[in-house]
């Protein structure tokens, strides 16, 4: 499969017009952006994995994927949490610790993955980033949480988080083959568009924000090296694994190989706005990352598709 950077260009351009655009929004504007990661913590989020689990039809298969990658982050996550925090400070390693466990598998990894997989291999990539989305609101938020507030508040606002209840209604009406009416499934089309215009906004609100003195070296290092390092190492393992033991779908292997080489994901910036814990510092970690993606991806990508025998 040939896979240059020309390939991609026209996803991160689009990414970085909508930075673009919460950078003006905020400095023309003034708007604050606290609010909006409110209502995509609350409410856009929810609403689109909820419309994301009632359009994918989700069968014991596909879940057993969901959890699997929830699973396969959180210990990720856990252990980097272990690993870091007392090099870091308690809001730093909050932070590089919910970094360590997700990625920017929505705004940046599905136009990346409609462009590179067959309509299979775009369901199949769907419930791997859904397994994400869960760990990014129940134990990312909980350590990010962590950062800042004490285990019985960070557990009180993970009960409050509506994504797990609209996750475990959709899994309800799917086993009861309820599906919903044309005009509410109609509505709910705005939301994934809604979410990643507002996901990617609320960086450029963040930056407009940001001084010299919120530059870290050594955390945006950590990050970029978790990123581009270990989860491609972890990618690539995970696929060469289950070449082992069985035969593993291309669709599939490059649904899960994509995972590992997307920048560090835009609910970084989201979720420690929502808590306040070092936005800027995310803000400007999500937007090296995303710069460097044009070419790390389609250079990570060659190599282990060569490696794993489905270049």
């Amino acid at each position: 499969m040939e896979l240059s950077p020309g390939t991609l260009m026209g996803p991160l351009l689009m990414l970085l017009s909508f930075v673009g655009l919460g950078w003006i929004a905020a400095q023309r504007l003034k708007i604050d952006p606290r609010p909006i990661a409110t209502l995509l913590v609350y409410l856009i989020a929810p609403l689109t994995i909820f419309r994301a689990l009632m359009n994918g039809g989700p069968t014991p298969q596909y879940l057993v994927l969901s959890l699997a990658l929830f699973v396969l982050v959180s210990l990720l996550a856990l252990l980097v949490h272990r690993l870091t925090q007392h090099r870091f400070g308690p809001q730093e390693g909050a932070l590089l610790a919910f970094s360590s466990g997700t990625g920017n598998t929505g705004y940046f990894g599905l136009p990346v993955a409609m462009i590179l997989l067959p309509p299979e291999g775009v369901t199949l990539y769907l419930f791997c980033m859904l397994g994400i989305n869960l760990y990014e609101f129940t134990v990312g938020f909980y350590l990010s949480a962590r950062g800042h507030f004490s285990i019985r508040q960070s557990l009180i606002k993970i009960s409050r988080l509506p994504l797990i209840y609209a996750f475990l209604f959709a899994l309800l009406l799917s086993s009861l083959d309820v599906t919903l009416p044309t005009a509410l499934a109609s509505s709910l089309d705005v939301f994934p568009a809604t979410y990643t215009l507002l996901g990617m906004m609320i960086i450029g609100m963040t930056l407009s924000q940001v001084t010299l003195a919120a530059w870290d070296t050594r955390f945006i290092a950590a990050c970029v090296g978790l990123r581009y390092i270990v989860w491609p190492a972890a990618t690539f393992a995970a696929v060469m694994l289950l070449q082992m033991f069985m035969p593993v779908p291309a669709e599939l292997a490059m649904a899960i190989l994509l995972l590992g080489v997307v920048p560090m994901a835009s609910n970084v910036v989201v979720v420690a706005m929502e808590l306040g814990i070092q936005p800027q510092k995310g803000a400007l970690a999500v937007l090296v990352t995303t710069l460097m993606a044009p070419l790390l991806i389609p250079l990570y990508l060659g190599v282990m598709l060569r490696a794993t025998g489905l270049g």
